[in-house]
């Protein structure tokens, strides 16, 4: 659905937070967990969200339709796996979901591509990067998505389509120069495919890459050195305008409409990232924010060891499906330094061994990459980076940086016990309405409000892009981008971006992209 804003963008929340891996299990899910979601959100007791948009709504309520009190089109942000896109593919399906979209009131306006594979209820952690950008699985996998989004996205006027993915890949995965070429070369390979789409069917379909800790893109200015380099390099505009025939000029224009970010809150928080400033140096570097993810993560001071604290983390640590990367951010003389542990158990087992930090550098405050619900303030010992959320949504709201906005908190199933109350469907509705309040609301409820901006301030919220120094394994990782194991590449371009953007208080930003850090 569509909010009263500048932008007037587009709200939903992310499908991928309901188990379902086959189109079957998928469209169960829809009939009654989406339909009772936006029944609630937008017509519940609560009040009706202020979104526009035209369409009309089945009857009755849950499974059976919005209702009347939400006649408006709701939009909806829909997760399909390799082999549910394969099964929905078949033109009786497609046909009987357009049918269903259409009774309901729904439209479907941006995919979720980056999990290729299940998702729920068994170990993902790093599988979940597989197939990346290194594999032609991938680029199958999202020309398909993007076919079906043609497919299902309406033809109003000026309404485009988004899919994000991984971040190019695992960082592990990326060893040497060409590999990052070689992903840059399959996304103009799939920028093709996207420009023969608009031709064809007029539809604009753009690839949202998200970056992530511990993954080949990661932060800011890694991103901004990756396009600069390599997906918008003058060979990779001859490339696309050799694929898709088109002139030179076209191919470059055409690579910047059908290729740029995924821009999520959750993961720019954990990184020590100023999000205004981050959507400020991309809009100046040229790179598009084709969907922007509302998430919040934890974050926790840990230099006291509090014990509540401690217990609150180790609760969140028992996860074992998805991986939940840790930035620490310690003290000192130099300040500003930022130590990345692979996930959250292994930054517990440094911290209770004492190897952490040598003297003089004592870890001062994790960011944790475990989604929680955006509405809550606190999780019990521990705070979130809702405030950072907060702040993002007050300048969206003035500031449109893109069309799209999802919610996405795909950790429901596996959140400690207390954090679950009330239920997964009224939970994503009260997601919903409070990005509304702070999108179309009368203004008094936004950033810096409540408990959540206190523990901000206390705990010393960045004001930079990058978090200042970094290590990786116990070393402190340059500020020129690396690319390959330690061999630097080309580190002006987002150097520049770096300076653009400012550093932290605690130190300078840094800019690398690649592996190897």
């Amino acid at each position: 659905m569509r909010l009263a804003c500048a932008g007037a963008p587009h709200l939903t929340y992310c499908t991928n937070i309901h188990a379902g891996e086959t189109w079957s299990e998928v469209k169960q899910s829809l009939e009654t967990h989406l339909l009772a979601i936006w029944s609630r959100a937008a017509g519940g007791e609560e009040g009706a969200l202020r979104g526009g948009g035209g369409g009309s709504a089945g009857g009755g309520s849950g499974a059976e339709g919005l209702g009347p009190s939400a006649r408006r089109r709701c939009g909806v942000g829909l997760r399909l796996s390799a082999r549910a896109a394969a099964e929905l593919a078949e033109p009786a399906e497609l046909d009987a979901f357009r049918d269903f979209l259409e009774r309901n009131g729904l439209y479907v306006f941006t995919l979720n591509g980056f999990p290729y594979g299940r998702f729920h209820g068994a170990p993902v952690k790093e599988r979940v990067y597989l197939p990346d950008w290194l594999d032609d699985e991938r680029l199958a996998y999202s020309d398909l998505l993007a076919t079906l989004l043609a497919e299902l996205l309406p033809a109003d006027e000026g309404l485009m389509g988004s899919v994000s993915t991984l971040p190019g890949a695992f960082r592990p995965r990326v060893r040497t120069p060409g590999d990052a070429a070689a992903m840059a070369r399959r996304l103009v390979e799939h920028a093709a495919h996207l420009v023969e789409i608009r031709r064809r069917t007029g539809k604009h379909i753009a690839l949202a890459l998200e970056p992530e800790p511990c993954c080949f893109l990661e932060t800011t200015p890694e991103a901004i050195g990756f396009f600069a380099d390599h997906v918008f390099a003058p060979e990779r505009a001859r490339e696309l305008s050799a694929l898709a025939g088109m002139s030179l000029p076209g191919a470059e224009e055409a690579l910047r409409s059908h290729l740029g970010l995924c821009f999520d809150a959750c993961h720019m928080a954990v990184e020590f990232e100023d999000a205004p400033a981050s959507l400020a140096a991309l809009r100046a570097a040229g790179i598009g924010v084709h969907k922007v993810q509302l998430s919040a993560g934890l974050r926790a001071r840990v230099a006291e060891r509090e014990p509540a604290t401690m217990a609150r983390l180790r609760a969140y640590a028992e996860d074992v499906v998805y991986l939940h990367q840790v930035v620490e951010r310690r003290g000192g003389p130099g300040g500003g330094e930022l130590v990345r542990y692979l996930d959250l158990p292994e930054a517990l087992a440094a911290l209770d061994g004492g190897t952490a930090a040598p003297p003089g550098a004592q870890p001062e405050e994790w960011r944790v990459h475990f989604h929680v619900p955006i509405f809550r303030e606190l999780e019990g010992a521990l705070a979130t980076t809702q405030p950072e959320l907060a702040a993002l949504l007050s300048h969206l709201r003035d500031s449109p940086a893109t069309q799209h906005l999802e919610v996405e908190t795909y950790t429901w199933d596996v959140l400690p016990d207390d954090q679950r109350r009330g239920g997964l469907v009224e939970a994503v509705a009260r997601e919903l309405r409070w990005v509304e309040e702070r999108m179309v609301g009368d203004g008094s409820v936004g950033a810096g409000e409540g408990r959540g901006d206190g523990e901000g301030r206390r705990l010393g919220a960045s004001r930079g892009v990058g978090g200042g120094r970094e290590v990786r394994g116990g070393r402190e990782v340059g500020a020129g981008r690396e690319v390959g194991a330690g061999r630097e590449v080309g580190a002006s371009s987002a150097g520049q971006a770096d300076s653009e953007i400012g550093a932290s208080s605690g130190g300078r930003a840094d800019s690398r992209t690649g592996a190897g850090r």
